[in-house]
């Protein structure tokens, strides 16, 4: 029985390894496809907040601007009919403590009569919403939150995958909450691709 050298059997061994490699998609992938796309619309959030301390419309309105100015200085023009990004933020304000901010394979409920869409996504939502039923992003991992945190989730309108989450550890206090929550999410913005 002949053996072969140490040397010729490393690199036998580098060539299998390499020649299995993924051929999936990866994040950098999800992150490359995203800086393609040039435009978006919001798809409405099921989030309502619980607390009668807080306005849930001036909240969520606040929110919906910010989001708006960060995309469009991204270069993302908003298009109702066909967006390539659909925009999704998760809002946790209530007064709990919670352990994802939704599953990364989440069913929304937009088919069943009377689910409440918010006046602040009038101008700029989904026009084809309620088709979305299922979203889901292998690669994205979930967000461990507490009260007053906001997840923004970028999911590619065809496939209905989630390319890009972005979050921050702040939490948003309460005496100056507008201006919070605006610096909040222009933080979540500096992470995005």
């Amino acid at each position: 029985m002949k053996y072969l050298p140490t040397g010729i059997i490393m690199i036998l061994l580098s060539c299998m390894l390499f020649s299995c490699g993924s051929g999936a998609p990866t994040a950098k992938d999800d992150r490359k496809k995203l800086e393609s796309y040039e435009s978006y619309a919001f798809i409405p959030n099921k989030d309502t907040i619980m607390s009668r301390d807080l306005d849930n419309n001036e909240i969520h309105e606040i929110i919906v601007e910010t989001i708006e100015a960060n995309m469009e200085a991204e270069g993302y023009v908003l298009d109702k009919r066909q967006p390539d990004v659909l925009v999704l933020a998760h809002v946790m304000f209530d007064e709990k403590h919670e352990v994802n901010a939704n599953p990364v394979y989440t069913n929304f409920p937009y088919y069943r009569p009377g689910f409440y869409v918010g006046p602040y996504y009038e101008d700029n939502m989904y026009e084809n919403y309620f088709t979305i039923q299922r979203i889901n992003g292998p690669r994205v991992s979930q967000v461990a939150y507490e009260q007053r945190s906001i997840v923004i989730d970028f999911i590619d309108r065809r496939t209905s995958e989630i390319l890009w989450r972005g979050t921050t550890d702040e939490e948003i206090g309460s005496r100056r909450m507008e201006r919070e929550i605006r610096e909040y999410i222009d933080e979540i913005f500096k992470d995005f691709p």
